[in-house]
């Protein structure tokens, strides 16, 4: 399968699939209450969710938010673009199943369950904005890199990839252990807690060093409409 990955997002022709509980700030926030119902345990695998053909969107592009919500939650995320169909890799072959990596930002409804949250919560129209494709052989080690998320210009937040539970290596295998990943998904390394919140009027951005920038703005009132 050949896939023109030169103008995002609608070129990347897969499915984006977010990683749950993948920072460990995210597994240090739930403390105790990982060992209670209905988690009981770290998780031994991946939990992916999705965000809809609906949800893509271009850098630069407006969102809606919704009257029902006065606040939306912004996650900076790095996106593995797959160049190659990937089922059951190794580890040392894992990063050649990539085109290469893009900047992500996923917007979400803000809300408390860190484990399967409601579709409602993530599916948003627009609420995943993706940059462009930089190709993998331009990345030394992506677990390395940083992203920084700002609110109006202003840094909210620093997160690190070198926190995450499974690497961009792991979490490929372990995915492509029990799905296959085709040309054109774009699999997310995971969130963090403590995410920026953004109201209508204001724009978000996520920049990734060697990766690029991205940006969203938020209104009340659809454009083009």
């Amino acid at each position: 399968m050949s896939v023109d990955f030169s103008v995002p997002p609608y070129a990347y022709s897969g499915r984006v699939y977010g990683s749950i509980l993948n920072h460990q700030t995210s597994i240090d926030a739930l403390g105790d209450e990982m060992f209670d119902v209905p988690y009981k345990n770290p998780p031994s695998a991946p939990i992916l969710y999705v965000k809809p053909r609906n949800t893509l969107a271009r850098s630069g592009s407006v969102m809606v938010v919704p009257s029902t919500h006065e606040v939306l939650q912004i996650n900076g995320c790095l996106g593995l673009v797959i160049g190659e169909t990937a089922s059951r890799v190794t580890r040392t072959s894992a990063i050649s199943h990539l085109a290469g990596y893009t900047a992500v930002i996923d917007v979400s409804v803000p809300h408390q369950k860190f484990y399967r949250p409601s579709v409602r919560f993530k599916a948003l129209d627009g609420s995943c904005v993706v940059g462009e494709l930089r190709q993998r052989d331009e990345i030394s080690d992506p677990n390395k890199l940083l992203i920084k998320v700002a609110i109006d210009r202003d840094i909210q937040q620093e997160v690190s990839l070198g926190a995450c539970v499974r690497d961009v290596e792991q979490l490929l295998v372990d995915v492509t252990e029990f799905m296959t990943l085709q040309p054109g998904d774009i699999l997310l390394t995971g969130l963090s807690v403590g995410a920026p919140e953004v109201k209508r009027d204001q724009i978000a951005s996520i920049s990734i060093g060697g990766i690029g920038d991205v940006s969203v703005g938020f209104d009340s009132e659809r454009v083009n409409a």
